[in-house]
């Protein structure tokens, strides 16, 4: 009996031992799986946020960088500088002497002057910018009550290129404020077209065109300002609309007047969401456009631009 006790004792020890055996064998290798799949998990999380945390901080280092660059164009007023702002800017102006002709062409500032358009108090150093930050720097562009107060640039060779490259060459946001080598440098086409992103969480570069869009704003806001290394050329604001995403400069020939008259009469006479046209501002072939372009305010509305019109004053 005792025997019999012992064998049954010992085979129920040998079948647990062989199936324990077998539990082990039938485990996966390497123990717990979902513990490496959490560390993967963990190890792309932690790369990602690094990844971000770089582009955002290109993104301040670079609006940073503007903010510096913009202080540095306004003047200060002293005792062995002109009270008076237009002859401030009027003396930075280099002219050649023109030749006797029987119209003159009218000086730019005294056209501002009789127009009663307010002359900022700003000068940019324009040598220093080419050679300290950056060569494709060939204007400045600002506009009151806004925080547009940046350079122009543009690439000799790639028109996208600041589409997604900063002042310093980085690549990513904010990017800069362009226009593309359809247009020439001198402001003499028919229409020039600058671009700029819509960097909406920190409400810079071209973001605050979107304050057209209120009607109070853009009845009480109607110049904007182009600085060039040889003048000061002023605009006037005279439409506002959201626009279909097509190419401006590719789509349309505005060399040829017909053409330039008929976009601006659309323009002009158009019904449209966010459209304010000023009244009193006849846009004839021969006037110089520039239009301001930017990104909707809305992410899902990738079809579309928001487009400022403007005129210029003081040709």
């Amino acid at each position: 009996m005792e025997n019999i006790t012992e064998n049954t004792t010992e085979t129920m020890e040998k079948k647990i031992s062989e199936d324990i055996v077998e539990e082990k064998n039938d485990s996966p290798k390497g123990g717990r799986p979902w513990i490496w799949l959490l560390l993967i998990l963990w190890g792309i999380a932690i790369v990602c946020l690094v990844i971000i945390f770089i582009g955002k901080y290109r993104e301040y280092k670079a609006e940073k960088e503007y903010e510096a660059l913009a202080a540095q164009t306004v003047l200060t007023v002293d005792e062995k500088t002109p009270k008076n702002i237009s002859e401030q800017i009027a003396e930075k102006i280099e002219t050649e002497t023109p030749e006797p002709t029987p119209e003159p062409t009218p000086d730019p500032m005294q056209v501002l002057e009789d127009l009663g358009v307010p002359i900022p108090d700003k000068e940019v150093d324009f040598e220093a910018l080419q050679e300290e930050t950056n060569p494709d720097i060939y204007a400045w562009i600002y506009i009151p009550n806004t925080n547009i107060d940046y350079p122009v640039l543009q690439h000799p060779t790639d028109n996208g290129y600041y589409l997604s490259h900063n002042l310093d060459g980085s690549a990513g946001y904010p990017g800069c404020i362009y226009s593309e080598n359809y247009n020439s440098k001198d402001w003499t086409d028919p229409v020039t077209v600058l671009y700029g992103h819509n960097m909406r969480a920190a409400g810079t570069m071209f973001n605050q065109l979107h304050k057209f869009e209120k009607e109070d704003f853009f009845d009480e806001n109607q110049y904007v300002y182009i600085y060039t290394p040889e003048k000061l050329l002023v605009y006037q604001v005279f439409a506002t609309e959201i626009h279909m995403d097509e190419h401006l400069l590719m789509n349309h020939d505005f060399t040829d007047k017909e053409h330039f008259q008929k976009f601006f009469n659309v323009v002009q006479n158009s019904i449209g969401e966010s459209k304010f046209v000023r009244e009193g501002v006849e846009i004839t072939e021969d006037n110089k456009i520039l239009i301001l372009s930017t990104c909707m305010a809305d992410k899902n509305r990738t079809t579309e631009r928001y487009l400022v019109y403007t005129v210029l004053l003081n040709e």
